[in-house]
C-alpha cells in the first residue's frame, strides 16, 4: 500500500455525514491510500509513502459523469458546432451524426482522447455509453478511470432523406443480435479482474427499440441487478414520434411498459409535456409521473445548448426531487464545464438567478450521481470512501483574486485550474501531466480519422455535400492570387 497525505490543503471540499452535506475546510489534511480515504481533516500523524504541499490546493471528490459516448463524440469537433436541421427543431441527431463518425481504427483514439479529457477535468467516474468494440475493456482499465461499461444496441437505425422527415429501418431480428453482444460485454466487465470496471445495460433510444427489446432490456439489467439508462424526451422528433406510435408521450410509454422505476435512467429527459413550452401535448402529466416513478435523469446541458435548447429547468427538477445527475453527452468530456452550463442555462430559462444554485448542480455532479449508479463510496470525500478525488490550483490567475474556491473553479477556472486527479489512490494526473494515454499521440490518431470521415462524407449524404459544404470553415482560406 502506498499511503498519501496532502498536508495543510488550503480547502477540502470534505462530506458532513450528520449534515449530509459536503462542507469546506481549511488548512486540515486528507489521507489515503489504495483501500480508500484514511482521514479527512485534522492532522495525520500516520505513516506516510507520499506528501503533497496542499496549501495552495483545493481538494475535491472525483466528478460522476452518468451519461457519455467517448467511442465517437470527441470527433465531432469543429464539425458539428453550428449544425443542426431546420426542419428537425435544429437536431443534428439524424441528418449529420450519421454522415460523421469514426471508423474502427479511429475509435480507439477518440476513446483515449476522451477519457483524458475526463480525468485532465477532475472525473473520477463515467458512464461509457458506447457500441461495443474489441478493445474497450483494454482502454478503460487503461484510463485507470471507474467506468461503467454501457454497450448500446437498438433494433433500428434512423436515418433522413428529406431532411425535415424521419423514418426508421428496423432490424429483421429486432436487434437481438446486437443485445447479445451487448449482454456479452457487459458479462466479460462484471467478471474483469478490474474491480473498476461495472456494466449498466442500455438500449440506445427509446424511438429505436422496440416494446419487447425495451422490456426485455430491463429483465436484463433485473437479472444481473445492474441499472438500465435510455435515450428518452431527447428531441421533438422523438416525442413526436412516440405520440404518433403509441399515443402517448415518451414518458408515458416507458411507464405503460413497466421500465419507468428508480432502476432506470433516462438519458436527457428534456422534453416533458407538462414542462417544456414545445411539445404542447394535452393528455398526461410527464413531469409529475417522473416524479412519483424515482427515475433518474442524466443533464448534459452543452449538447442542448448548442442548438438552442434546454432543460426548463435543472432546478425545478432538483427542488420536486427527481433524482438527477449530470453527464458529458459532446466534446469537450469537460465537467466542470458541464456543470456551469446546467447553472447558467437554468438561471436563462427561469428567468430566475436563484433557481438553481452552485451546491445543487456540485452535488449532481458528485454525490447525485453516485447515488444514480447505487453507490454510496464515491463522490464525496469521507473515511472509508474510495480514493477518487482531484486537485485544483487556487494560485492559478483563473481561480483569482480569490473568495470562494469552488465558483472560481467552476465559472471561470474549469479544468485549466485541475492540477491532479486520483482514482483508487492512483495518480492518473499529475502537476498538470496526464500519466494514462500518450494524448498528443490520441489526438493525432483522431485528427487522421477525421480526414477519412471527410472523404466518406459526401458518399452517405442524401443532398450529395462535401464535409464543408455542409459545415463551412468559419473565415475560409483566402484564394491565392491569380
Amino acid at each position: 500500500m502506498t499511503t498519501t497525505v496532502i498536508r495543510n490543503a488550503a480547502y477540502i471540499i470534505a462530506w458532513d455525514a450528520e449534515a449530509d452535506s459536503h462542507t469546506l475546510l481549511q488548512g486540515q489534511d486528507i489521507a489515503f491510500d489504495e483501500t480508500g480515504i484514511l482521514q479527512v481533516g485534522g492532522r495525520y500523524d500516520g505513516p506516510a509513502d507520499e506528501e503533497i504541499d496542499g496549501s495552495d490546493r483545493m481538494v475535491s471528490p472525483g466528478l460522476v459523469d452518468i451519461h457519455s459516448h467517448p467511442s465517437s463524440e470527441a470527433m465531432n469537433k469543429g464539425m458539428l458546432d453550428e449544425l443542426g436541421s431546420p426542419g428537425l427543431r435544429m437536431s443534428s441527431l439524424y441528418e449529420f451524426m450519421p454522415l460523421f463518425r469514426p471508423d474502427g481504427q479511429g475509435t480507439p483514439f477518440a476513446v483515449k482522447t476522451a477519457y483524458s479529457e475526463l480525468a485532465l477535468s477532475g472525473v473520477t467516474t463515467l458512464v461509457d455509453l458506447s457500441v461495443a468494440y474489441p478493445e474497450w475493456l483494454s482502454l478503460a482499465e487503461a484510463s485507470g478511470l471507474r467506468v461503467v461499461i454501457a454497450p448500446m444496441y437498438r433494433s433500428a437505425r434512423w436515418y433522413t432523406d428529406t431532411g425535415h422527415s424521419v423514418d426508421y429501418e428496423w432490424a429483421e431480428d429486432d436487434g437481438r443480435g446486437a443485445m447479445q453482444v451487448a449482454m456479452d460485454t457487459i458479462d466479460a466487465a462484471t467478471a474483469h479482474p478490474c474491480d473498476r470496471l461495472t456494466a449498466m445495460v442500455a438500449p440506445s433510444q427509446i424511438d429505436t427499440c422496440s416494446e419487447a427489446l425495451i422490456k426485455d432490456s430491463y429483465a436484463e439489467a433485473e437479472k444481473r441487478g445492474i441499472k438500465m439508462q435510455i435515450h428518452a424526451a431527447q428531441s421533438m422528433v422523438e416525442f413526436n414520434e412516440i405520440t404518433t406510435r403509441h399515443g402517448m408521450t415518451p414518458i408515458q410509454w416507458l411507464d405503460s411498459l413497466g421500465v419507468l422505476t428508480d432502476r432506470t435512467i433516462i438519458g436527457h429527459g428534456i422534453f416533458l409535456n407538462d414542462l417544456h413550452p414545445w411539445p404542447a401535448w394535452p393528455d398526461g402529466a410527464d413531469f409529475e409521473m417522473l416524479k412519483a416513478s424515482g427515475a433518474a435523469v442524466a443533464h448534459c446541458p452543452t449538447v442542448f445548448q448548442r442548438r438552442g435548447v434546454t432543460m426548463h429547468t435543472f432546478g425545478k427538477y432538483i427542488r420536486n426531487g427527481v433524482p438527477m445527475g449530470i453527464g458529458t453527452d459532446t466534446y469537450p468530456h469537460n465537467m466542470l464545464e458541464e456543470i456551469r452550463h446546467a447553472l447558467i442555462n437554468s438561471r436563462i430559462t427561469s428567468k430566475n438567478v436563484y433557481d438553481l444554485r452552485t451546491t445543487d448542480a456540485f452535488d449532481a455532479a458528485t454525490v447525485g450521481g453516485a447515488k444514480i449508479l447505487g453507490r454510496d463510496d464515491i463522490g464525496k470525500l469521507a473515511v472509508g470512501c474510495k480514493a477518487d478525488l482531484f486537485m485544483a490550483d487556487i494560485r492559478h490567475p483563473a481561480m483569482r483574486p480569490l473568495r470562494d474556491p469552488l465558483a472560481s473553479l467552476i465559472y471561470v477556472a474549469a479544468e485549466r485550474a485541475v492540477t491532479d486527479t486520483f482514482v483508487d489512490g492512483a495518480g492518473l494526473v499529475r502537476g498538470g501531466e496526464l500519466k494514462t494515454f500518450d494524448l498528443d499521440a490520441a489526438l493525432d490518431g483522431l485528427e487522421d480519422a477525421q480526414r477519412r470521415a471527410e472523404v466518406e462524407f459526401q458518399q452517405l449524404d442524401f443532398r450529395d455535400r462535401t464535409h464543408d459544404q455542409a459545415a463551412p470553415i468559419n473565415y475560409a482560406p483566402a484564394k491565392e492570387p491569380s
